[in-house]
């Protein structure tokens, strides 16, 4: 097995402690009177029933959207801030990233309560504290129905000391230079090497706008996917090979024509890990399609979370499946089963992936190919971005 390799070390930050009425002002500004929720998501939804699930020790995501978030927010900040109301749901785990979210959602006194037909119609901020990230499904939401709010799937103890209790003023001005940086390119190219085998994959772009995710989240309908710190495109195609480390640790490579994974092929571990992701390609071929190429801005520790973690400079992802929450056109018709429409981020850093090796990731803009990252450490071209704000 190779080493981890550490954090890049060209940018050191220091953060303060977590401060969750600065997150909230910073990222909200909530108005006199506007209500808020914090959702979470259990295999069983009677568990929230008088916070049962407390007493599970397995749930510590769960126990921090109580505690952390509920609690913190009830104990002195509605009346510090003015709100109108702050409760709490569940709602059953969906068991993939992005998956759809039924609309039964249940209280702690026991009601059961219908999204479309009292969440969303009554709450201005939702907070989302969960395992699995609902940003398509809440994103969707939000345009129907006008409220604003934020994702944080997987939150850990370092997430709420460093990704969240930095300054998101700060955050979105960092963002907007890189992206402003990147913006208009014609393409990327990435070279790596995994096994001895090299990989290239191209990857379209078509002169687009870059988008980012800067945690800034005042004005709805939006939803904040948190912790941010983020550029991205949706690309427009791509072709190519690209290694991939599934979560037991099995290694494969993809092969990429039109925009989509056709073929997965083992390099080493478990066979019918890429057995049943090639399953799943052939039966539902949306799923294999390259939906986001994502970039991370932020200089923070590395949590062990793929929220926080795919935002740290220097990193980058790729994403297959649904992205009509980043302005795409991969939808939920576009899927033959339900259960495939899951938008899945394949992070590549020094810390998830240290059996691949990134040689190097240009971005082909205004006639110049620039060099972003080698060997997970933003080159030059990103630094000077960066350092305007220095």
């Amino acid at each position: 097995m190779v080493a981890a390799k550490t954090a890049p070390t060209n940018l050191k930050h220091e953060f303060p402690p977590f401060d969750l009425t600065r997150l909230l002002k910073t990222v909200f500004n909530p108005a006199i009177g506007e209500k808020v929720c914090v959702l979470i998501d259990l295999d069983d939804i009677k568990d929230v029933i008088d916070f049962k699930f407390l007493k599970n020790k397995d749930q510590p995501v769960q126990e921090k959207a109580h505690r952390i978030f509920y609690q913190g927010i009830r104990s002195g900040l509605m009346k510090e801030l003015n709100l109108g109301a702050c409760d709490f749901f569940a709602y059953k785990t969906t068991g993939g990233s992005n998956l759809e979210l039924s609309d039964e959602a249940m209280s702690p006194d026991g009601k059961l309560h219908s999204f479309e037909k009292e969440i969303y119609l009554f709450y201005d901020i939702i907070l989302c504290i969960s395992t699995f990230s609902a940003t398509a499904p809440l994103t969707a939401a939000a345009k129907r129905f006008g409220f604003r709010g934020g994702t944080l799937h997987g939150v850990n103890d370092t997430i709420l000391n460093s990704g969240l209790a930095v300054d998101y003023n700060e955050v979105s001005k960092e963002t907007e230079l890189l992206r402003k940086g990147m913006t208009g390119a014609d393409s990327v190219d990435i070279d790596f090497v995994m096994e001895n085998q090299k990989c290239h994959l191209h990857i379209d772009l078509g002169g687009q706008e870059a988008q980012k995710s800067h945690g800034i989240c005042r004005v709805g309908p939006d939803i904040a996917n948190l912790p941010a710190g983020e550029v991205y495109f949706v690309p427009k195609n791509a072709k190519g090979t690209f290694p991939i480390k599934f979560e037991d640790g099995t290694l494969a490579i993809l092969h990429v024509e039109d925009g989509r994974i056709h073929k997965a092929v083992l390099v080493e571990g478990d066979k019918k890990v890429v057995k049943d992701f090639q399953r799943k390609l052939d039966i539902d071929p949306a799923s294999g399609i390259l939906g986001e190429l994502g970039f991370g801005t932020q200089v923070l520790p590395y949590s062990g979370s793929d929220i926080q973690d795919e935002k740290i400079f220097g990193t980058f992802h790729l994403a297959t499946g649904r992205n009509d929450h980043l302005g795409g056109n991969v939808v939920l018709k576009n899927f033959h089963d339900c259960k495939n429409a899951t938008h899945d981020d394949i992070l590549f850093s020094s810390t998830k992936t240290p059996e691949i090796t990134l040689k190097q990731l240009r971005l082909n803009i205004h006639g110049k190919s620039e060099v972003l990252i080698e060997n997970y450490e933003p080159c030059e071209y990103l630094l000077n971005l960066i350092h305007k704000t220095r």
